[in-house]
């Protein structure tokens, strides 16, 4: 056995064994303890191998998905190996034959299919990039839905399409690997190295020919190379993984870079548009918007978040679906009712084509199909826009299907198909006769004792059991020879002779004792075959199904969105290809939510208007104190143009939108250690990534640029870039900055507004407004901020005092700033006196405490003052 595992581990060096042995994956050598660490399993020893003992540890079957699920997540990948015969079979060949083996599936991050391993609202992405000569494409699939995608794409523009895609995993040539490490290293995915040979692009179109069973790819498109040679790397990997059972893949869609807007991994990262700061999903936006009921609804969301449109009329089209979801509320409920009981169909799908299914998938299917046809009964409107009815054109076309499932299926299924009993009684009449059989067999053998009781005329026979003869048949003596003699001697055989019995048995009772005995694993074997039978039909017919879940996704997503816009007050956005963009009463989607759920403060909403003429800039230069809300303001606007372009409603009194091609963020502080990046020199890449990107279409926000360096140093990287902006990029930007001087720009460009964080002081504290209102702010409230923050006051007090010479010596000039600052004192504030512990009570003071005035008498008044004059003495 120890052989066969180690020329099966030889194989997948790089894996670790899931090695078979009855109901358990156990794990030898060195997979072993890296597996006993990473599982906090105990870790035995099994035999030894040259002279010492074999490390082994072991997961059981039945729980094995999630002991996968740790190991993936934790950087692993899993050969699994099964059993690919029983024990019995094995003996055949000899008594010391060991049972036949094979891995059946190479598990990786980006080929997981299991319900238990995946986000069910979220996809699943396994990735492949190639550079084929002066070309590069990047391609894409779920497994577990069957959306292919590929798009060309040049090689500086990897990282950001990774940030759009999270994959779970990317492939690349291994001459490749290295080059490309840094660039992914940021996205925590796995990095796999396949042969060159992998990336050949002519034998990467037969591959794809053959799957798809045609003789050219031009039904699907016309590719370049590198996108052929990308799309054909998955296929071999899947092939690899799968072990030849290639998952049901959908036609390859090719995306054009031009009709998505354009946003980077730090945007994305600045913006929290699908995770957090922490790196889940909770305070993303997608967090807040996320109002669908079928986890395929969920994942088209995540893909709008991920991929708004720059297509206009693709844009109208959504804005359009969910403005009559709104006008037609009631019938939108009901919907989202109906959409609740969707299973996840696309997912079922795959799980059947790669025979990881089970009889719930079945079911599954069936449920999805038949709310199918309740949605688009409900939608029957000839009203609705183009979108609804695009989407509900494909949902009632599968009643044969329904019916065939319906008919065949149980309401609730087991999950496993080693459990049976998924067919439904009535189905099939063989399987019910083996069910009467497994199930009744003690009533099946009783309708026999009375046929025979009936056919001998013998009324004490009797059917009876033991472990020797099995059934048999038993009548007392005194009918022996009744039974002995023909006829009946011709259909009853005797078996054996008591003192006070004879025992016999028949041709038609040795056949039931065996079908009795065999109706288990008959029956069984029958639901099997029925279950491929279904399961081939399904397939069948599973391209009209994916149009059906891809319509149902459509429709919650319309809805969802609608239900979010009436919930929060949202207007519907106008989007068009002009160069507008004014928001009146703009919100922050996630500030808001969390401020209602949190303490019910309102929200305080914003204008802001960054029109501009056709190759003009628009920018505003925003200034104001800290905690004024300059980063919320600046992150609204931006969240607000990606939602108009996503097909939502906004949160807003009213929204102009001209279609923004990319989107840019350079907000908060962060270093990059590992790379050795200072906070400062992180800022200046992603500065330096905006202006040398940035067109004319673009949306900008910035924040406090060049704050990581010297004052002046700085001023003049802010100052630089401003103009750059104005000038170079004529993008829409909000510029955020506590460069006062910057504000004398807005009289020298023509494209440059002040606005300001309005403050109110009160006897010395700062009272924060919010309220964003055209101007410059005369000073930024720093102490105030750091008294806030909770300071010691000697620091503050201090504080004043250099900001007053500061401030004196900048009126007066620069040499008179020097002067001032050399004359300033040291730091000389008188260190606060250390806590001491607070004084006991006198005796006085105890006795003032106990004494109740109003209940004393005169008497008693008098003498508590000649005590108190004895306790203060005292």
């Amino acid at each position: 056995m120890m052989a066969q595992y180690l020329e099966l581990k030889a194989s997948y060096r790089e894996a670790l064994l899931f090695y078979r042995m009855g109901d358990f994956y156990e794990m030898f050598f060195e997979d072993a303890v890296a597996a006993a660490e990473a599982l906090d399993i105990a870790l035995t020893k099994r035999g030894k191998h040259d002279g010492a003992d074999i490390p082994m540890c072991g997961v059981p079957v039945h729980a094995a998905e999630g002991y996968l699920l740790t190991l993936i997540r934790k950087g692993f990948r899993v050969a699994v190996c099964e059993q690919m015969e029983s024990p019995a079979e094995a003996k055949k060949r000899g008594y010391k034959a060991v049972v036949k083996r094979d891995v059946v599936r190479l598990v990786t991050p980006g080929t997981l299919t299991e319900e238990a391993l995946l986000e069910a609202r979220r996809h699943n992405y396994l990735a492949a990039f190639v550079e084929v000569r002066d070309a590069s494409a990047l391609a894409w699939v779920d497994i577990s839905t069957g959306a292919f995608h590929v798009m060309p794409l040049p090689t500086v523009r990897l990282a950001p399409e990774l940030a759009r895609l999270a994959p779970s995993e990317l492939i690349v040539s291994e001459a490749k690997e290295r080059e490309l490490f840094d660039i992914v290293s940021d996205f925590g995915l796995a990095l796999t190295g396949l042969a060159r040979s992998a990336f050949d692009s002519s034998a990467a179109e037969k591959r794809i020919c053959d799957i798809y069973k045609v003789g050219t790819l031009e039904a699907f498109g016309s590719f370049t190379r590198a996108e052929v040679s990308a799309m054909g790397a998955l296929i071999d990997y899947l092939e690899i993984t799968q072990k030849g059972r290639l998952p049901l893949l959908k036609p390859p869609q090719r995306e054009a870079e031009a009709r998505n807007v354009q946003i980077d991994a730090a945007t994305r990262r600045n913006l929290e548009l699908t995770h957090g700061l922490n790196g889940g999903r909770a305070g993303s936006l997608l967090s807040v918007m996320d109002r669908t009921v079928t986890a395929a609804g969920a994942r088209l969301l995540e893909r709008r978040i991920s991929s708004p449109s720059r297509v206009i009329e693709t844009i109208q089209s959504r804005l359009q679906a969910v403005a009559h979801a709104i006008e037609n509320q009631r019938r939108t409920e009901t919907i989202r009712d109906l959409l609740r009981n969707v299973p996840d169909l696309d997912r079922a799908l795959s799980r059947l084509s790669l025979d990881r299914g089970g009889p719930r998938d079945l079911a599954a299917l069936r449920d999805g199909l038949i709310q199918a046809e309740h949605i688009s009964v409900t939608l029957d409107n000839p009203e609705m826009p183009s979108l609804l009815r695009e989407a509900r054109a494909g949902l009632a076309v599968h009643q044969s299907l329904i019916d065939l499932l319906d008919q065949a299926l149980v309401a609730e299924p087991p999950l496993m198909l080693r459990d049976g009993g998924f067919i439904a009684p009535g189905y099939d009449a063989e399987l019910d006769e083996a069910r009467q059989l497994r199930d009744e067999g003690r009533g099946v053998i009783a309708r026999m004792q009375q046929d025979f009781v009936s056919d001998t005329g013998i009324s004490s026979l009797k059917i009876k059991h033991n472990n020797v003869l099995g059934y048999f048949i038993e009548v007392t003596a005194t009918h022996g020879d009744k039974m002995l003699s023909p006829p009946l001697s011709e259909r009853f055989i005797h078996r054996q002779t008591t003192a006070n019995q004879l025992r016999f048995t028949t041709v038609e009772l040795s056949e039931m004792e065996t079908r009795i005995l065999n109706a288990g694993n008959l029956a069984l074997e029958i639901e099997k075959r029925l279950y491929e039978n279904l399961k081939t039909t399904i397939l069948e017919s599973a391209a009209e199904i994916g149009v059906t879940s891809a319509g149902m996704a459509e429709i919650d997503l319309a809805a969802a969105l609608a239900h979010l816009a009436k919930e929060q007050n949202w207007v519907m956005p106008k989007v068009d290809t002009s160069r507008a963009f004014k928001i009146v009463g703009g919100r922050h989607p996630v500030v808001e939510a969390a401020l209602t759920q949190n303490s019910g403060t309102p929200f305080i909403a914003n204008d802001c208007d960054l029109s501009a003429s056709e190759d003009a800039a628009s920018v505003w230069l925003l200034t104001g104190p800290n905690m004024a809300g300059k980063s919320t303001f600046l992150r609204q606007n931006a969240l607000i143009a990606l939602m108009a372009q996503i097909g939502s409603f906004v949160p807003a009194e009213s929204a102009h939108i001209g279609a923004v091609s990319q989107l840019f963020s350079r907000v908060g502080a962060s270093d990059d250690l590992a790379r050795g990046r200072s906070t400062f020199m992180v800022e200046m890449v992603e500065t330096a990534a905006i202006l040398n990107q940035a067109d004319d279409r673009a949306l900008i926000i910035l924040d406090e640029i060049g704050r990581g360096t010297a004052t002046y140093d700085g001023l003049s990287i802010a100052w630089a870039t401003l103009e750059h902006l104005h000038d170079v990029n004529r993008a829409r930007a909000l510029f955020a900055t506590h460069y006062h001087e910057m504000t004398a720009l807005a009289g020298k460009l023509p494209g440059v507004e002040n606005a300001t964080v309005a403050v109110k002081e009160w006897e010395g504290d700062v009272v924060f407004l919010h309220e964003v209102r055209k101007g410059a702010a005369d000073r930024s409230y720093g102490v105030q901020v750091a008294q806030l923050a909770g300071l010691p006051a000697p620091v503050i007090a201090r504080a004043r005092i250099v900001l007053e010479a500061l401030e004196q010596g900048e009126r007066e000039g620069g040499a008179t700033q020097k002067t001032l600052i050399d004359d300033l004192p040291l730091f000389s504030a008188a260190p606060p006196p250390m806590p001491t512990a607070p004084a006991k009570p006198s005796a006085a003071e105890t006795l003032l405490e106990k004494i109740i005035p109003d209940e004393l008498t005169p008497r008693e008044a008098l003498e508590m003052l000649y005590k108190l004059k004895e306790a203060a003495r005292a």
